[in-house]
């Protein structure tokens, strides 16, 4: 086949059939076994159709508009990129692949301040994302419901949904926090201790290492380590995020010891205590509490394990709305009311002003535009 032509729509089918049938194999014996330990994955990292893939992600994703430190964009390898993929793998191969420092963007954020973007380069995002199809699967078999974040098949709507129905159902204060510098100050060793117990490859753990101490160069041209943390903007990053989380396992213990049946929740309440369950996304959570505010636990405190705190809340304390003045939460707000003539208390749901106002302003955009036209 010509080393020139372009990867076929039928090349991309087959290649998307091969990859979701090895990752529901390694799924399944994830599933099965919890203690297992997967000690030959690198042959699938550089397998061609994990790799076309991941290619096949880089360049439909926006941004593949923005280029690394080497200044290629990924879009502009597209008439090339049969060759790209040859040489990408014989490179990862052969040991002589080294990840490039991630280009630095600084992005304003909403309060007014800056966060710092790393753009990796074309071929590091593709070894990045067929690190992910690897390790994705085996590592959702570990992973528990309350997370929302950077996970196939979940979005932000399915964790508002689930405060929703928590809220519905007597869970009326709520906790809202999230980890300070999550992907700034996170610990290496912390962070690649749960991905050893699951991973015995040294050449796969290489490279997630190599990944992680890859380095920034800044916005000034000055570069430096990277001891701590994972920069922003990568494709594995936020899955490393997730694993390292210590969170969910800490409320899931709680619950599945002291309140995982009705009898056990019943228990607490007659002495005066509550229960509660976790709901985050990414480095965001909330804590859904149903009785005391008192006694809502500390969510902070594993965190420092892995090199992470708990951010200080806006005004110096944390957002707990008593169920007279309804629940507040990050995405969306639900006030719990009670209903006019009854005493069953609802959920009630409106759009935030701030995506109101953001729709308004489309809508007169367009109907300007189109009133321009005719």
């Amino acid at each position: 086949m010509n080393i020139d032509e372009p990867i076929s729509a039928d090349e991309l089918w087959w290649a998307e059939q091969r990859v979701l049938k090895i990752q529901t194999k390694l799924h399944q014996w994830a599933s099965d076994d919890p203690a297992r330990v997967f000690a030959d994955l690198f042959n699938l990292v550089v397998d061609p159709a994990f790799l076309m893939i991941a290619w096949d992600r880089v360049r439909g994703n926006q941004g593949a508009r923005s280029a690394g430190v080497d200044g290629v964009r990924p879009r502009l390898l597209q008439s090339v990129e049969r060759a790209f993929l040859t040489g990408l793998r014989e490179q990862v191969k052969s040991g002589e692949f080294a990840p490039l420092p991630v280009r630095e963007r600084m992005i304003p954020k909403r309060s007014g301040k800056l966060r710092g973007l790393g753009i990796p380069t074309a071929a590091d995002r593709v070894v990045q994302a067929s690190l992910k199809l690897v390790l994705e699967p085996i590592f959702e078999a570990d992973f528990l419901p309350c997370s929302y974040g950077f996970r196939p098949k979940r979005r932000a709507q399915d964790a508002i949904a689930e405060i929703h129905m928590l809220a519905s159902n007597a869970y009326e204060w709520v906790l809202d926090a999230d980890i300070s510098a999550c992907f700034d100050e996170i610990s290496h060793p912390a962070l690649l201790a749960p991905v050893h117990r699951r991973i015995a490859d040294k050449r796969v753990l290489g490279l997630v290492k190599a990944f992680l101490k890859a380095g920034v160069l800044s916005e000034q041209g000055i570069s430096r380590d990277t001891k701590t943390g994972t920069p922003q903007g990568g494709i594995l990053f936020p899955l490393l995020a997730n694993i390292a989380s210590v969170l969910d396992e800490h409320f899931a213990q709680i619950w599945q010891t002291d309140m995982a049946t009705r009898v056990d929740r019943a228990r607490r309440r007659r002495h005066g205590l509550a229960t509660y369950r976790v709901v985050r996304y990414a480095d965001d959570f909330v804590v859904m509490v149903c009785g005391s505010r008192r006694r809502r636990g500390d969510p902070g405190a594993d965190h420092s394990r892995v090199g992470l705190r708990r951010a200080a809340p806006v005004g110096g304390e944390d957002h707990d709305y008593p169920p007279r003045r309804g629940v507040r939460v990050p995405w969306l707000p639900h006030p719990v009311q009670t209903k006019r003539g009854s005493r069953r208390r609802y959920v009630y749901t409106w759009v935030a002003k701030r995506s109101l106002t953001s729709i308004k302003t489309k809508v007169k955009t367009i109907t300007k535009q189109c009133t321009n036209n005719h």
